[in-house]
């Protein structure tokens, strides 16, 4: 604790010097741009460590404020002030920490280690305030007289846990070593992110030899050329951002080169420059040290209080449950692929690197289908105006690029988001490519979220960030059927941000259970293989050519193909997550041999040695699905459900569509995740609809 008083002294300091330029720095002023769009024009990489030294300051002042009033606590003058305060750091804080991950740089990622720790102060200094816990404790105390509406009582009994579950109740000694790991939590996380980055970028795959892009379609070579000449070298290079592997792994013909680009991909940051084996026990020791001060056995008892899965042994049943009737269906799905092999003339074992590469050859030979042959039928422009216009039938939104916003990239766009009746809804920033800056996957965030701030409502600003295929000098941007099914998902989580209706932005979009916010994005899914759908926009690039039914009817026949392989895959994920959650102590075993002693039973594949995905599981481990991965899975339980509902009434029903906006996108965290559904559907939801859905009943 003694070194962040110094470093706060230090920068209480530093501010006395900046502060004649305060009013010069974008991120402290109300923006000019339309609907404050951020000033992304102005915004520069020196203006992030004053502005965030300045809006600390500023929340600090406020928090004083509502400790200090004299007045008898009351929701307004404590609740609903602890709501408002720190408006300029949330800006501050959602603009770098979002540029962070989408268009980073040495800088920033150094002042992301700065900042980290006095943010976590600053956070605890709220959180294990005895006097202003006492505040809230005292309106929680009286919260049956004081007349609330379910939005507010629901905001105090979130304010509440957040001290309770956060060591206001600790002695002393005990929140000053809470306060302590969770600096130190921080920033691990933030080296952990930082290596799978790092060793993202670090590694090439440089082909100099024609003959070793044997397999490749054209698009593919032509993708690998102009990413050799960006980096002025020779012949073809292929990197580890999922555009360029993915594809080599599919379709190589050379197995030495498969397996070289598989390795690498899979044992990042296992060992050398980026290694994150001891970040990982690291971040498990410091979270089971929370949960034990806070009085929980693990982490995962701690984490899943507050979800709809309540405790570690509903997800471990979930998951063992789906797991036994998945494995019969995964192993008879790799079996046929191996058998599929050898009557080419395969005769090794099927290993990891060789599954992409014969699965896409089965498939293109039993349902006469690949990749390369829907393609041309998914032009990402083409795929964007589809999304828009799926939103717009369903909910009456439309959306206008407006090119006068500033952007942080010259590759994103930004989008005005108006209802029916023309009342503006959010701000829409597309980000649809790779790049060195930019952290691999596919996400949905917010710079701003909605809520009414003395009295006037602010719409959220919303950021949709993927990782497709650049067009290149000859062929626009075509996107895989995955990644149509992507960006759908991606566009769910950025419809449940640009819908919110609610007071309190702590409530509102994706402020949800971290089980329940996947139901939004899943089950946009659904809609890539309704043939209504689309044969409304799917044409080919060059001839115009709507997709034939005869494709469609492929697609949908395809759908179940490995659906078995790629369940246990998805629970495998979970299955780890859990392991490493709930426990009461950090393995004495090595990450590799813990994680591969896990999935002993459930790989369908075989293990490599020394490769494990725990190093590079930067979603448990450097994002917010710590004892949540299994949430996917969940999710899909309900959204199965949900969208049956669709599919008995129609795909493009506005009254189904209008329940669910209204009983599940607009609502936020309102209500509980449980009561949102069943407000929804009428009921508990079925698993049989999913176990349906994948054939697997």
């Amino acid at each position: 604790m003694r070194s962040i008083r110094i470093l706060t002294a230090t920068l209480l300091a530093a501010l006395m010097f900046i502060s004649c330029t305060m009013k010069e720095n974008p991120l402290l002023q109300r923006s000019s741009h339309p609907y404050q769009a951020p000033a992304f024009d102005q915004i520069e990489t020196k203006h992030y460590k004053p502005a965030f030294i300045a809006a600390i300051e500023e929340a600090k002042a406020e928090i004083r404020l509502i400790v200090e009033n004299s007045e008898e606590p009351t929701f307004a003058n404590t609740i609903e002030a602890l709501e408002s305060s720190g408006r300029t750091l949330t800006t501050v804080a959602g603009i770098f920490f979002n540029l962070n991950q989408a268009c980073t740089n040495e800088e920033m990622q150094q002042i992301a280690e700065e900042v980290s720790p006095i943010m976590t102060e600053y956070s605890m200094s709220i959180i294990l305030n005895p006097i202003l816990f006492q505040k809230v404790k005292r309106v929680y105390e009286q919260k049956d007289d004081l007349g609330l509406n379910q939005e507010q009582a629901k905001l105090l009994e979130e304010c509440y846990k957040s001290f309770t579950r956060n060591g206001a109740n600790l002695p002393d000694d005990q929140k000053k070593e809470y306060a302590q790991i969770q600096e130190e939590l921080s920033l691990a996380s933030l080296a952990f992110g930082r290596n799978v980055l790092g060793a993202t970028n670090a590694y090439i795959l440089e082909i100099t030899d024609e003959a070793d892009l044997a397999g490749l379609p054209d698009y593919v070579k032509e993708m690998a050329a102009a990413e050799a000449q960006a980096r002025d070298k020779a012949g073809w290079v292929f990197t580890l951002d999922y555009p360029s592997y993915g594809p080599f792994l599919k379709y190589s013909t050379n197995r030495e080169l498969r397996e070289e680009l598989w390795r690498a991909y899979n044992s990042k940051c296992i060992g050398g420059e980026f290694d994150n084996t001891e970040n990982i026990r690291k971040i498990v020791d410091l979270r089971i040290r929370v949960a034990q001060l806070l009085g929980y056995e693990t982490y995962a008892d701690y984490a899943l209080e507050e979800r709809m899965a309540k405790n570690p042994a509903t997800v471990n049943d979930f998951l063992a449950d789906l797991m036994q009737k998945s494995l019969p269906f995964a192993r008879r799905d790799v079996a046929g692929i191996q058998a599929y092999a050898a009557s080419n003339g395969f005769e090794e074992e099927l290993m990891p690197w060789d599954f992409s590469y014969w699965s896409e050859k089965y498939q293109e030979e039993k349902y006469s289908l690949n990749e390369e042959l829907l393609k041309p039928y998914f032009e990402l422009s083409s795929v964007q105006a589809a999304i828009f216009d799926l939103a717009e039938r369903l909910y009456g939104l439309q959306f206008e690029e407006n090119p006068q916003l500033p952007v942080y990239h010259p590759d994103v766009k930004v989008f005005e988001v108006k209802d029916e009746n023309g009342r503006f809804m959010s701000l829409l920033y597309i980000d649809y490519f790779p790049r060195e800056s930019k952290r691999g996957g596919a996400w949905m965030t917010s710079f701003r979220e909605q809520g009414f701030y003395d009295g006037v409502e602010e719409r959220p600003h919303v950021s949709l960030v993927t990782n497709f295929t650049k067009p290149t000098s000859t062929t626009p941007s075509l996107i895989t059927f995955y990644e149509f099914t992507t960006i759908l998902h991606e566009f769910g989580h950025a419809l449940h941000g640009i819908l919110a209706e609610g007071t309190y932005s702590s409530l509102t979009g994706t402020n949800v259970a971290r089980d329940f916010v996947e139901l939004p994005s899943q089950i946009m899914e659904n809609w890539a293989y309704e043939p209504e759908y689309l044969q409304s926009f799917a044409k080919h690039y060059q001839t115009g050519e709507v997709i034939p039914q005869e494709l469609i009817d492929k697609i949908i026949a395809a759908k179940n193909f490995l659906a078995g392989y790629a369940s246990v895959r998805q629970l495998n994920y979970g299955l780890t997550d859990m392991s490493w959650h709930n426990i009461t102590s950090v393995p004495e075993d090595s990450v590799v041999d813990y994680e591969q002693n896990v999935l002993a039973n459930s790989a369908v594949l075989p293990a490599i040695e020394g490769i494990v995905f725990s190093p590079s599981f930067s979603h448990i481990f450097a994002g917010g699905y710590a004892a949540g991965y299994y949430s996917y899975k969940w999710a899909e339980v309900l959204e199965a459900d949900a969208f049956s509902l669709f599919k008995e009434r129609g795909i493009f029903n506005k009254e189904v569509a209008a329940e669910f906006r209204d009983k599940i996108l607009s609502r936020g965290g309102i209500e509980d995740a449980d009561i949102l559904f069943r407000n929804f559907r009428g009921r508990d939801p079925q698993p049989e609809a999913l176990l349906e859905k994948l054939g697997m009943k």
